[in-house]
């Protein structure tokens, strides 16, 4: 008896359409109804009715709410400026890498995708994402010593709030 051939093997059952040479089907795509009446014509109708995704969701609004009473309940703005007028080194340093990461970011958006045309650019300049990504996590942690005297325990909570509300204000633009 040939492998998973028995009346109650689910395996057939999974294997029938690769062998009739149908396309697998994805779980989470939308399918058409399986009442077998429906036509080609109604699923495309279905998910033609199907509104995009909004870029602004719960998710993204929490976020950015939660960055406007950060900025505003801990005074973030006046707290910043005053670190600047500190001449603290680490805030410097934080502000240059955060520079240097956000014009690799820029140079990849920017220059590589939208003029050059190029939509995989990790795959050809593979040092750009880990060097990016490096620079932010150390600008990071200079913000957070810089800003440590200030708020101490609850400064990469701060930050990191502030970071998530930046995101998503971002994905809202594009």
């Amino acid at each position: 008896m040939e492998a998973g051939v028995s009346g109650g093997d689910p395996l057939p059952r999974l294997r029938r359409p690769l062998q009739r040479g149908a396309e697998p089907r994805d779980p989470l795509l939308p399918q058409p109804p399986s009442g077998g009446g429906g036509t080609v014509e109604e699923s495309t109708a279905v998910e033609k009715k199907r509104k995009p995704l909004t870029r602004l969701n719960i998710h993204s609004a929490f976020w950015i709410l939660a960055s406007i009473a950060v900025t505003y309940y801990f005074d973030f703005l006046q707290t910043v400026k005053e670190t600047i007028q500190a001449d603290s080194w680490w805030f410097a340093s934080g502000s240059c890498l955060l520079a240097a990461s956000s014009s690799v970011a820029i140079y990849c958006i920017l220059y590589l995708e939208w003029y050059c045309g190029i939509e995989d650019y990790d795959a050809q300049y593979p040092a750009l994402i880990p060097i990016t990504t490096a620079t932010f996590i150390a600008a990071a942690i200079c913000f957070n010593i810089a800003l440590w005297p200030v708020w101490s325990f609850m400064t990469p909570l701060l930050l990191f709030i502030q970071f998530m509300g930046v995101v998503m204000l971002v994905s809202l633009l594009g």
